[in-house]
């Protein structure tokens, strides 16, 4: 079983800026591309940083209100410092989290979500900066079509893992909603069979009316008539 890699999915050219680069250049560049942050390099293209929207608005934030009617944020030394700062060097959240190229979409999203951002420079061995990877270039894998999802879970997980033909199982996709129904040898291998088309990309749920040959959870299998269980996801 395959699964995308983010050198699949990442964008490049890379919009990047360096650590000199000032205030209003990242804004401009910002919306020029229509992007919500930009990676910071070094002179050897290494990335040291990212500088988001959030970091610019801190600027904003921090002013006066003109009226008066609104309080007076007091923000501590860090946030003050971001407020406050010119270029790059200053503006940026440092080190920068990074994805690598052979990692899956998987390992990228699950960064994404412990860190709490919305894209991750990717960088080669050396460090240095090939792409960028963000939310809606992981999204896409769930652009991936019924068809080709089906047939990765009929040759390459239940043909080519498990030895099971076409027949025995019905695999039916809909929006990326898989539905599993047959009969597998043993009762240990639905749960099995389901955890794997789960992870298949662009499945979005996993339901399976399953039976079984041979009960092999419990202390005596038996050999009689085909069980069924159901699971659904």
């Amino acid at each position: 079983m395959s699964h995308r890699m983010v050198s699949d999915l990442m964008t490049t050219p890379v919009v990047k800026v360096d650590r000199d680069t000032g205030f209003k250049e990242i804004a401009k560049l910002l919306a020029e591309y229509d992007i919500t942050a930009v990676p910071v390099v070094d002179d050897e293209e290494r990335a040291v940083g990212v500088v988001s929207e959030a970091d610019l608005l801190r600027k904003e934030a921090a002013q006066l209100d003109p009226a008066g009617l609104l309080p007076v944020l007091r923000p501590g030394p860090s946030a003050r410092a971001k407020a406050e700062a010119t270029t790059a060097a200053g503006l940026m959240n440092s080190p920068a989290v990074t994805a690598r190229p052979q990692w899956t979409a998987v390992e990228a999203a699950q960064v994404m979500e412990r860190h709490h951002v919305k894209r991750l420079p990717v960088v080669d061995e050396a460090d240095r900066l090939v792409g960028v990877i963000s939310r809606a270039d992981l999204l896409r894998v769930f652009l991936r079509s019924d068809s080709a999802i089906r047939e990765e879970i009929s040759g390459e997980i239940l043909l080519r893992t498990f030895g099971i033909t076409p027949g025995a199982i019905t695999v039916r996709v809909v929006d990326g909603r898989v539905s599993l129904k047959g009969t597998v040898e043993r009762k240990s291998l639905v749960p099995v069979v389901v955890r794997l088309c789960q992870g298949v990309d662009g499945v979005v749920g996993v339901s399976a009316e399953l039976g079984h040959r041979v009960d092999d959870t419990s202390a005596a299998p038996e050999a009689d008539a085909p069980r069924r269980a159901g699971l659904a996801t």
